[in-house]
C-alpha cells in the first residue's frame, strides 16, 4: 500500500512496496506464468490504487448486494469539479456517456460517424484499437505516421492534408498520445480542429492519460475545450482508470456535446454495450473526490522512472528513446538492432516488452515504467546485459 506522511499527504516511498501480481489472475504478469521474465508491457501499473479507492471498494463489497446499479450520488459533480479543475472545461452534465471502457467509445465513435466504405484518419504510432476499430465498424482506416523531430514526435501537417478524402468522415486523436507520451500544445490542437473543420470531419480524442502529464512544463488541454463551436463536433473519452491504475473495474464516459452526435452514439450502444458495474462506479466517485494527493505522489515518482529509464536508454547501442511529457510508457526505436523481432529479442533477455507493429510501427518497442524503480533498473540492467551479449548483426 501506498504509505502516508506524518501531515497525512501520501509518501512517494509507498510505491516502492513489493506487491505480489504472480497467480493472481493478472493479464501482465500470467503472460510470462513460470519464466523468467520481467512483464513491462501492457498499461497497467504495479501500484496499488489509491488507498480512498479501496476504501471505497470494500464498504460497497461490505453490503453483500451487487445488483443493477446507477450512478452514486455525486459522481457526475465531482467529475465535473475534476474537468473544470484540470483542464478548465465546465461541462454539462447532460453531455456525459457512461461507458464501460475507453475502447467500446473508439469503436461507438466509428459507428456513430458516416457510414460504411468511409474512411478514418489517424496518427500513428498509435493505440491498437485506433487502428483496429475502423475495420469492425466497415469504416477503411487511413494513418498518417508522426515525424519525429528533436526527440519529440510532431504532426505531418503536409501528409495529413493529402491523406484527406471527400469520404473521410472521422479523426481518431489521442492525447496525451500513447505510444509516443506527447501532450500536444494548443497551437497544434488549434490546427487540427481547423482542419476538422475545413474538411467537415468529426473529432473523437482519447484523453483516458491526461491525469499523467510527468513534464511540468507542459498541461493538458482537451481539444474540445478550444471553441464552443467546434465542440459540437467532438466525442471525449475520458476515465480515471490509468491515473489511479483501476482499469479492470471498467468505467470510462464519453463527453458528447452535439444532441444530434450523442443520440446516435447512445443508439449505436443499444443491446450492445453493457451497464457500469456498482464497483466501478464506487472506485470512480472516490478517485474524482479524493484520488488527487495520491495521484500528485505518482506523477512525482513517474518522473523518477522517466528520467532512469531515458538516461539508461540513450546509452545502449542501438536504441533510441523520445522525451516522455505524459503518461508511463516509452516508445522505444529498436530498428537499428538489425533484429527480426525487437520485442522476442528482450523477451530472451528476460524483459517483456509490447510489440510495436501492434502500434503501426514495426521494429520499435513500448516499455511500461509504472512500477517500482527497483524492478525498472533490475529490467533495464536484463536489457543492457542482452544487448552487450548478442552476435554482430543478429
Amino acid at each position: 500500500m501506498v504509505g502516508l506522511d506524518t501531515d497525512g499527504g501520501v509518501s512517494v516511498t509507498g510505491f516502492d512496496t513489493v506487491i505480489e501480481r504472480r497467480n493472481t489472475d493478472s493479464v501482465k504478469w500470467d503472460r510470462y506464468r513460470d519464466r523468467d521474465i520481467l512483464p513491462l508491457w501492457v498499461a497497467d501499473m504495479d501500484f496499488a490504487s489509491p488507498p480512498a479507492i479501496v476504501r471505497a471498494l470494500q464498504e460497497r463489497v461490505a453490503h453483500g448486494v451487487f445488483g443493477y446499479g446507477n450512478a452514486p450520488q455525486g459522481l457526475l459533480e465531482a467529475i465535473l469539479a475534476h474537468v473544470a479543475d484540470h483542464n478548465g472545461w465546465m461541462l454539462r452534465p447532460d453531455w456525459i456517456v457512461w461507458l464501460p471502457g475507453l475502447v467500446t467509445g473508439l469503436n461507438l465513435a466509428c459507428r456513430a460517424t458516416g457510414a460504411p466504405g468511409d474512411a478514418v484518419l489517424t496518427l500513428t504510432p498509435v493505440y491498437p484499437p485506433f487502428l483496429s476499430a475502423p475495420g469492425l465498424a466497415a469504416r477503411r482506416l487511413v494513418v498518417v505516421p508522426l515525424r519525429l523531430a528533436s526527440d519529440r514526435y510532431t504532426i505531418d501537417w503536409d501528409a495529413l492534408e493529402a491523406s484527406v478524402t471527400r469520404d473521410t468522415r472521422l479523426f481518431l486523436l489521442c492525447n496525451p498520445h500513447n505510444p509516443v507520451g506527447r501532450v500536444y500544445e494548443v497551437e497544434e490542437l488549434e490546427r487540427l480542429a481547423r482542419f476538422c473543420e475545413r474538411h467537415d470531419l468529426t473529432l473523437c480524442a482519447d484523453e483516458i492519460h491526461a491525469g499523467l502529464v510527468l513534464d511540468a512544463s507542459r498541461r493538458h488541454r482537451s481539444i474540445a475545450n478550444l471553441d464552443p463551436e467546434f465542440a459540437q463536433r467532438t466525442i471525449t473519452l475520458m476515465a480515471p482508470s490509468k491515473t489511479f491504475n483501476i482499469p479492470g473495474l471498467g468505467f470510462s464516459f464519453a463527453v458528447i456535446p452535439d444532441p444530434a452526435l450523442r443520440a446516435r452514439f447512445r443508439g449505436h450502444m443499444k443491446g450492445i454495450v453493457p451497464d457500469i458495474n456498482v464497483l466501478g462506479f464506487a472506485a470512480a466517485l472516490a478517485a474524482y473526490r479524493e484520488g488527487e494527493p495520491w495521484r500528485r505522489a505518482l506523477i512525482e515518482y513517474l518522473r523518477r522512472n522517466a528520467e532512469t529509464l531515458i538516461a539508461s536508454i540513450r546509452t545502449m547501442p542501438g536504441l533510441g528513446v523520445a522525451m516522455v511529457e505524459a503518461t508511463y510508457l516509452a516508445w522505444i526505436d529498436a530498428r537499428s538492432l538489425a533484429v527480426e523481432n525487437p520485442q522476442r529479442f528482450f523477451e530472451a533477455a528476460g524483459v517483456g516488452l509490447s510489440d510495436g507493429a501492434d502500434f503501426g510501427a514495426p521494429g520499435f518497442v513500448r516499455l511500461n515504467f509504472g512500477c517500482r524503480h527497483a524492478l525498472l533498473e533490475e529490467a533495464l540492467g536484463r536489457m543492457r546485459q542482452g544487448l552487450s551479449v548478442r552476435a554482430p548483426h543478429s
